[in-house]
Order: C-alpha cells, then sequence, then structure tokens
C-alpha cells in the first residue's frame, strides 16, 4: 500500500516513520510537516521525500498516517479521506466533539477504512487481554490508572508538547484508557469527575451494562511514583493489565498498519476506527464539562 507520513515530531520520528519503513507491505510514499525544513530531514532518515504540500502527498497516495496534535489532525485528515486516502489516525482523532464527528463523516463520506492507534490496543500482550475480558460476562467495575512523569520531572520527548500541556493527560492518556474499559465494559452512559494535583484528573463512569469504573490520569508525578495499571473484577474474579513488551510502539504501530489493510480488504470496520475515535472524544469532552470550574470546588 502506497502510504504517506503526515508529521515530523517525536512521534513521528520515533514510532510512524520507522515502522512504515520497515513494513514490509508499506511502500512510504512520502513526508509532509508543517515545518518544511523538519519535512526534509525526516524524509532523508527514512529514504523517502519531503512534500510542499499535504494535499499533493494526498494525491500521491492509497493511504496517510498522521503524527500530529489531534486539532490539526482532524481537519487534514477529512481532506485525506475525502481524496480517496485510507487514513492511520493517531489517539485522540480530536479534542472536540464537532470537529471529531466531522472527521468520522468525511470517511463514511469517502467509504474509506481507518484504524486508530491506541497503542495498548495494538501491542499483543494488551490487546490479548482486552479481547479474552471482551469475551467474558459478568464484570461490575474496573478501573484503569495512568500516571505518567511527562510533566513531573522526566526527560522524555513528549516533555515540551505543546498541546499535551494545554490539554493535559486527560486528552493524552485518557484515550488509552479508555480503550481499556470500553470494550469489556460498554458504553459509558454517566460520568463525573474531579482534578487532583497538577493536571491529575479523577473520573467516575457508569456503563450500560450496569458496571462501572473509574480512571486517574495525570503527567505530573515524580517519575518514581509513574505506573500504568488497568484491572477488571467480577464473576469471572479478578484480572489485572499485562505488562507489555519493551520493545516500544514501532511493532504496535506496524500491526495497526497491518489491521488498516485488513480493513481495507475485507471492507469491515476495525474496531478501532474513527467511530470508535469519536465515542472517545464524546467522553473525554463529558468529562472535561464535569469537572468543576476551579480547582479545589
Amino acid at each position: 500500500m502506497r502510504i504517506g507520513l503526515v508529521g515530523t515530531g517525536p512521534w513521528a520520528r520515533r514510532t510512524q516513520g520507522p515502522a512504515l519503513a520497515e513494513h514490509p507491505e508499506a511502500e512510504l510514499v512520502g513526508v509532509w510537516g508543517r515545518r518544511p525544513e523538519a519535512a526534509g530531514e525526516l524524509a532523508e532518515e527514512l529514504g523517502t521525500r519531503a512534500y510542499d504540500g499535504a494535499d499533493a502527498l494526498f494525491a500521491d497516495c492509497e493511504a496517510v498516517a498522521f503524527a500530529l496534535p489531534p486539532d490539526v489532525q482532524a481537519p487534514l485528515a477529512a481532506r485525506a479521506a475525502a481524496a480517496g486516502c485510507h487514513l492511520l489516525l493517531d489517539k485522540p482523532v480530536a479534542t472536540s466533539v464537532p470537529a471529531a464527528r466531522e472527521l468520522a463523516d468525511a470517511v463514511a463520506a469517502a467509504g474509506v477504512a481507518s484504524v486508530v492507534f491506541f497503542t495498548l490496543r495494538f501491542a499483543p500482550e494488551t490487546a490479548a487481554w482486552v479481547a479474552a475480558q471482551s469475551a467474558t460476562d459478568g464484570w461490575v467495575t474496573g478501573r484503569a490508572d495512568w500516571f505518567s512523569p511527562v510533566f513531573g520531572g522526566a526527560d522524555t520527548p513528549y516533555s515540551h508538547s505543546v498541546w499535551r500541556k494545554e490539554r493535559g493527560a486527560l486528552w493524552d492518556v485518557g484515550p488509552h484508557a479508555l480503550s481499556l474499559l470500553l470494550p469489556p465494559l460498554g458504553e459509558v452512559t454517566g460520568v463525573t469527575a474531579a482534578h487532583g494535583p497538577g493536571d491529575m484528573v479523577h473520573v467516575a463512569l457508569r456503563h450500560a451494562s450496569g458496571a462501572s469504573s473509574s480512571m486517574t490520569l495525570t503527567h505530573t508525578v515524580p517519575p518514581q511514583a509513574s505506573s500504568v495499571t488497568a484491572e477488571l473484577r467480577g464473576s469471572a474474579g479478578i484480572t489485572t493489565l499485562p505488562e507489555r513488551g519493551d520493545g516500544g510502539a514501532v511493532r504496535p504501530f506496524m500491526r495497526a498498519f497491518d489491521a488498516l489493510l485488513e480493513s481495507v480488504a475485507t471492507g469491515e470496520a476495525h474496531p478501532c476506527d474513527v467511530r470508535f475515535g469519536l465515542q472517545v472524544t464524546e467522553i473525554l469532552s463529558r468529562t472535561e464539562a464535569a469537572l468543576p470550574t476551579q480547582r479545589g470546588a
């Protein structure tokens, strides 16, 4: 599949770019970014060409992978869909419900396939866990906690991310947490939320199944306090999210590209398609609206 890469930041350099350059079924046509110099550097690293315009890249591709801030991604991805390109999107697909819905509608109107890269849904160990729990009945509660040190003292490629600083862990890692809870527990019918220290948010969810769940999300804990955990409790007992391998996100992204290929070949929507991405944006928007307007309120 002829695929283009849109974006030149750390995620594109460390994950999408290397994965697409390595994948035997991907022909990386080129790179476009908002900073032409960065696009040229990344294209050279990946052995491909830099494009001067996004639409020119779309015209040469069958699919496009996105590594952009969500509210930059959404309108560009809608343009790519209108140009007939299948979409390999990053999460969240947008941070406003209208933008996410417009993107989902553009995908439907164009009849193209879409996959959203929720990392834990494509890492083999955690993907298998979600599938097994989704096939098990009787869950009454669950939790997903993401304690990240990105703004808590860790030196990471994402510590200078403007959109992450503006929107916080709710929008950055909240999608990952929801990607674990929604498949086994079902649609969310109620949301309550409270602030913690820094960008920490505590969320309580009610599901249509009758189950409840909770999330604690933050980027502002010290490195020694960081962890990612999830568990479910019900008639089957207690089950805990396994650790994923140490190979980083390149292999999971290659599996996401495999999923896109399969969706294109079969015409069947993937569980992590743009409509699921829209559902996640709707829940996070409801959570944001449920937070007190002032911290400590």
